[in-house]
């Protein structure tokens, strides 16, 4: 009986951390930028909507988030320090000579702002690589998709 239990309680309490994750992550909007001289990129994610603009007068398009990338997403996102987000520096600077676009992430959460450091579109900072990546993926399935 005490195994029943404890397997009970096991499966209620993961899927009670998971849906408030979900519930942490659904409080953000996310922006994830790169620019520079002949390319631009804003990704947005509000919700389970993803926005991508790819030119710097386009509109942006939407995409419902499939429930995995939402997940997946969600689970990086709550294992960022968001106060320690303007710290983290990216381990290279290709982009002071034009060898990489420039990079930022901004996180509006609870009202407040969170910005990071900018950095190269190719190589985030460690503290944040996956979930730039996880980001970043969704432009270029976005393109596959076309």
């Amino acid at each position: 009986m005490k195994t029943i239990t404890i397997i009970f309680l096991s499966l209620f309490l993961t899927k009670d951390c998971s849906q408030k994750e979900k519930e942490e992550m659904k409080k953000a909007t996310i922006e994830y930028q790169a620019i520079s001289r002949g390319s631009y990129v804003n990704i947005q994610i509000q919700n389970e909507t993803l926005s991508i603009v790819r030119k710097r007068e386009e509109k942006a398009k939407s995409y419902h988030l499939a429930k995995e990338d939402f997940k997946e997403l969600t689970d990086l996102f709550v294992k960022i320090d968001l106060n320690q987000l303007e710290n983290y520096k990216g381990p290279e600077e290709k982009r002071f000579y034009d060898g990489a676009a420039m990079a930022n992430v901004r996180i509006v959460y609870e009202g407040k702002v969170y910005q990071s450091q900018t950095f190269d579109h190719d190589s985030p900072p460690v503290e944040i690589e996956a979930f730039v990546n996880k980001i970043v993926s969704f432009v270029k399935t976005e393109s596959n998709d076309n």
